[in-house]
This record gives structure tokens, sequence and C-alpha cells, in this order.
């Protein structure tokens, strides 16, 4: 998944997505999976970043909910949008929800609605509502792809925590489809307090410092976010030692 809200798509130009998707294409082994981000405040600008996206090699797109007038935005419209785009796209489409950063909800029925659709496959839902998540999971097809909340029908996630602690997200599930649950709650309830720390807490500036500290590269964030601070980083660096990510 690549320029979603961690890869800080929003502060990315149209080329710059452009070259990301290329770079990422060119890195990513043969048989898995590239999803885009493509997502944008007009229907338009939206068809024509992910058709960008499927030159670029993308095999599906990732379009979260435009958000910059949520309160003139009905469902019916969000619905429309949706829809509007899966007609234009030579790709498959995932819906994405995130309220916290849109402030704009899909409710279950209008996921279960657009998900009619041939071209639309699935969603990213990130409201953190499992009641939702189960109600979207019962009242879509078996094809339609749900990514979050593995305890509750999803079939995969993409996860923040992932790219800081790949290994041990791997691990989550892996133990979780084993139906060895108490392991699987115990390296959860570990990564907790990491995963609260790369999202709600330092966010984007955490994410990267945690890349930097764990040998990958997460480098400066893009303006107009800021760099964490040195007093962050050593509680953050103490947050990856006490969830034994480093040492």
């Amino acid at each position: 998944m690549v320029t979603g809200s961690n890869g800080e798509a929003a502060f990315l130009t149209q080329e710059e997505r452009g070259r990301v998707w290329e770079t990422a294409r060119r890195a990513i082994p043969a048989g898995k999976l590239l999803i885009a981000g493509t997502g944008c405040e007009s229907t338009r600008q939206t068809i024509a970043l992910t058709r960008l996206a499927a030159e670029a090699g993308a095999d599906a797109a990732l379009v979260v909910t435009p958000h910059y007038c949520a309160n003139m935005v009905s469902l019916q419209a969000l619905l429309g949008h949706y829809q509007a785009v899966a007609d234009a796209s030579p790709i498959p489409i995932i819906l994405y929800t995130v309220p916290k950063f849109t402030h704009v909800d899909l409710a279950a029925a209008t996921i279960a609605s657009a998900s009619r659709h041939p071209n639309i496959v699935g969603v990213k839902d990130s409201s953190g509502d499992l009641i939702m998540l189960a109600d979207t999971v019962g009242l879509t097809g078996p094809d339609f792809q749900v990514l979050a909340g593995l305890a509750v029908g999803a079939v995969g996630c993409v996860p923040a925590l992932g790219n800081v602690a790949p290994q041990e997200v791997i691990d989550i599930q892996h133990l979780f489809q084993a139906r060895r649950t108490d392991d699987a709650a115990e390296l959860q309830r570990r990564m907790i307090p990491v995963n609260a720390a790369v999202t709600a807490h330092f966010g984007v500036p955490g994410l990267e410092a945690a890349l930097d500290m764990l040998g990958y590269y997460g480098g400066p964030v893009r303006a107009l976010l800021l760099d964490l601070g040195e007093s962050d980083r050593r509680i953050l660096q103490d947050i990856l030692v006490e969830g034994g990510l480093l040492r």
C-alpha cells in the first residue's frame, strides 16, 4: 500500500505520487500487489489520478472519502463519487474510510451499496468502530474484501504498525489463524503502545523517526508537518525498547 495516510499522500504533488508508484512497482516482487492511494477532493481529479496509478503499474486504487466540504457531502453524494470513479477506472477500487482525519464516515449500508459495483472490490476501514466493521462484513458479499478486524471476519489489514513492526504484525495474524488467540492477544498487547505512538500520539513524524531508529529510512517529514523533537524522540525510543523492537 503506497501513498496512503502514512505515506504523506496529502502533501505530495500528482507528479510526486506518480514517481513514488513507479519506484515502488520496480521494487515490489513479481506476484505482489501494489495498491495506490489516489483519493482527491474532486471526482474528476480522483479519476485522473487513478488512471495515472494504473499506468504506473498499480493493481488497485485506495480512494479516501472526500472531506473538505464534509457538511455538504451526503452519503448519496459519496456513493455517486465512488461509482463514477469505479466506472472510469481501469483498475479495481478500494474504499477508504478514516474519520479521524476526514471527519467523514462511510456507513456500513453505504459501503454495502457501493460493493454492488463490479469494480469496487473492498474497503479499508480505519474507523476503529468494530460494530460497524462487523456490520460491513455482514452486509457485503463474500467476494468483497474488508481490510481490518480479523476477529470480526475481515480478510486482512493495512496497518501503520506494519511499517515499523512488520514481523510482529505477521506473527499476530499467524497466531490468530492458528487459533492461538492467547498468544496473539499477548503480542498485540505488547504492540499497542508502539501502534499508539506511530498513530494517535506522534503520528507521521513519530512513524518516520521510528523508522530511522530501527535502521530503515524515515527521513524528514513533508511540510507543513514538523519533525519529532528531541524529548519526544527519547519517549518514542523508550516505547520501542519496551515493545522489544529496539535494544
